[in-house]
């Protein structure tokens, strides 16, 4: 009988672990620009609206090497497209940038007027996923 018992309170605490996964943070790999990736003629600003940035998750930037580059700045420098002796470069044509802490971050390309033709992303990075909205229970 104790066994019998045993295997219930088991099945209980699986069951509610598995109910409250959904909501414990997992980092995500977020493809920029998704299948048309780091390239000329594409909005980031409305790419970044869709997506939800969390301290753990990724960045990849993708394209091919030569043609195009990451470059990491602060705010003034993102708006004016100035690659100061400061700014990360990055250009393995695979980017991969872990977001590891909360607040903003900005990135363009720094070959030739790429920024300024709007090849730049800024995003806000949050310390967790905002909660995922649970049904209302009908009683």
């Amino acid at each position: 009988m104790a066994s019998k018992q045993m295997l219930v309170t088991v099945v209980a605490v699986a069951a509610l672990a598995v109910a409250f996964l959904p909501g414990l943070a997992v980092a995500t790999e977020h493809m920029v620009g998704d299948d048309k990736g780091w390239t000329l003629n594409f909005n980031y600003t409305a790419w970044a609206e869709t997506q939800q940035f969390v301290v753990g998750d990724t960045l990849v930037f993708k394209y091919n090497i030569g043609a195009h580059n990451v470059v990491e700045v602060g705010g003034p420098d993102f708006l004016t497209c100035t690659q100061s002796a400061n700014a990360i470069v990055w250009n393995s044509g695979e980017d991969r940038v872990t977001l590891d802490k909360a607040g903003r971050r900005w990135f363009f390309c720094g070959v030739g007027q790429h920024c300024q033709n709007g090849m730049k992303l800024k995003i806000t990075v949050f310390e967790t996923a905002a909660p995922t909205p649970q049904p209302a229970l009908s009683g």
